[in-house]
């Protein structure tokens, strides 16, 4: 039975809270500037200049897309592109006091990459390399490596996942430094 990503994640939850709360704070706390739906509201007075308020919208410019066969970086909204794969320099089985142990070696691009589906990417990479890797609670410990220990420890040079861990809640993942069941090997 192949153990697939989850279809929802926590991460999507995660952006659509903070997206929530950007909305109802809003970005100004100038008690000058009119709130939103004031009548005749058309400038605020800053220095000596009057400067709008708001700007007619205009719809965007169409999405740039990379090519399949260009495999070029796709611009983000950052402005800045994104790395595209492969996000796995390597996988290799090991041995540890506890069991084996995947050793899964990020590349430069996969330490950089942030895109939505960058993460299920890289692990179709890392079974590609390895396809016994598939198994539960593999795929767990990967996707809270690729979320979390990129942010905290972001020159780690590989990730070891273990298939005798146990398969956790997220929340319990995360609570164990991605290591559920047993001490980082």
């Amino acid at each position: 039975m192949s153990h697939r990503p989850p279809t929802g994640s926590t991460t999507v939850a995660l952006a659509a809270v903070l997206l929530a709360a950007l909305a109802l704070g809003g970005c100004s706390s100038d008690p000058q500037e009119p709130a939103p739906g004031d009548a005749g509201a058309t400038s605020v007075s800053t220095s000596a200049a009057r400067v709008p308020t708001a700007a007619p919208r205009e719809s965007p410019p169409p999405a740039r897309t990379s090519s399949p066969a260009t495999d070029s970086p796709v611009p983000s909204e950052w402005g800045s592109p994104s790395p595209v794969p492969p996000f796995i320099e390597a996988a290799t089985w090991g041995d540890s006091d506890y069991g084996v142990t995947l050793e899964v070696a990020p590349s430069t691009a996969g330490r950089q990459a942030w895109g939505d589906d960058d993460s299920r990417t890289a692990w179709r990479e890392v079974v590609r390399l390895v396809p016994e890797a598939d198994s539960p609670g593999m795929w767990e410990q990967f996707d809270c490596h690729w979320t979390w220990a990129r942010l905290l420890e972001p020159d780690k040079p590989t990730w070891n996942l273990e298939p005798w861990r146990p398969v956790v809640s997220p929340e319990r993942m995360l609570a164990e430094g991605c290591n559920p069941g047993g001490p980082e090997v």
